[in-house]
């Protein structure tokens, strides 16, 4: 049976918020949540950004296993793997058997903070490689220094580690980071339902590791109110190429995104209240191989679109 998750989006609500949808998805239906893991939003109107380590540890107190993973942290520019390393395990500590470390190459937007270059994307899918070594060998509890391509470790032990390590599927957004994913990776994520993509991650070795699924919705009761919404809240959504990995600030996205109508993002984002419609969002991720699919309602009326999932479109996905 397809798992439907609920994306806690940092981008666009505060901690405290963060944490109280949790609570809803904890309590609802929904079979797991993933959290995203930025510095910056996309733009301004979004207008939050915590830091995603301190909110888990806030939801590991507040819910009851509740399963929930990073969808994604770039463990490779603006925080150090051997940090990553740390920083997971405690997690998994906080959330023993529920966490999992879903992992990246970053966007530019996050990751450039430090005034670290922005290598081409072959350099930072090798980067990712290195650094879920480092994650896994710090992992394994010893004294242990590393000595790679990109990175150094001298002398680091973690010693807060859970009994159950977290899994790391890696995000992907073409065939060269599927085919690590299924290569190195617990499970692959993705923001599109491409088939390709997935039958590139299980010949690399994915075989049955969880495929993730992405999809952004805006549910209200108005269907115009919905577009409106999501047009002014997540107009990224219709950048086209890699401008997503490669625009550096909220302001240039907000310059690119002013190109963006309302009715590109009505063609893209599944907007209203047809409880069809939604499943139907969902349904082009599991009929392209997914077998998790995550959603993610753009807006602040998280309650609302919980009880509509849980009454209307879980039942009849399952």
């Amino acid at each position: 049976m397809t798992q439907i998750g609920h994306k806690l989006i940092c981008e666009m609500h505060g901690p405290d918020d963060l944490v109280e949808y949790a609570q809803l998805t904890d309590e609802s239906n929904f079979d797991f949540a993933m959290i995203s893991d930025h510095y910056h939003p996309w733009t301004s109107s979004q207008g939050q950004s915590p830091m995603v380590w301190n909110v888990i540890g806030a939801i590991s107190q507040a819910t009851d296993g509740l399963r929930l993973g990073t969808g994604v942290t770039c463990p490779t520019t603006r925080i150090h793997p051997a940090i990553i390393a740390q920083a997971a395990a405690t997690a998994g500590t906080q959330l023993p058997g529920q966490f999992f470390l879903g992992v990246g190459t970053g966007e530019n937007l996050s990751e450039h903070v430090l005034g670290d270059r922005w290598p081409e994307h072959d350099v930072r899918l090798a980067k990712l490689e290195e650094a879920i070594d480092i994650i896994r060998t710090l992992w394994e509890g010893e004294t242990a220094s590393y000595d790679g391509e990109y990175y150094t470790v001298e002398n680091a032990r973690v010693y807060t580690l859970p009994d159950e390590l977290p899994p790391i599927p890696i995000a992907a957004d073409g065939p060269k980071t599927a085919r690590v994913a299924g290569e190195v990776g617990d499970g692959l994520i993705a923001v599109n339902p491409d088939e390709d993509l997935v039958q590139e991650f299980e010949t690399a070795g994915g075989g049955d590791k969880p495929k993730y699924g992405e999809v952004a919705v805006c549910y209200d009761e108005d269907e115009q109110a919905a577009i409106e919404r999501a047009h002014d809240l997540w107009p990224q959504e219709g950048l086209p190429g890699e401008l997503m990995w490669e625009l550096p600030t909220p302001a240039h996205f907000e310059q690119a995104t002013a190109a963006v109508s309302e009715d590109d993002i009505a063609g893209m984002v599944c907007c209203g209240a047809d409880p069809d419609e939604h499943v139907e969002a969902i349904q082009e991720f599991v009929d392209a191989g997914f077998d998790r699919v995550t959603v993610h309602q753009i807006g602040s009326n998280q309650a609302e679109f919980v009880e509509f999932y849980d009454e209307t479109v879980l039942p009849a996905v399952r």
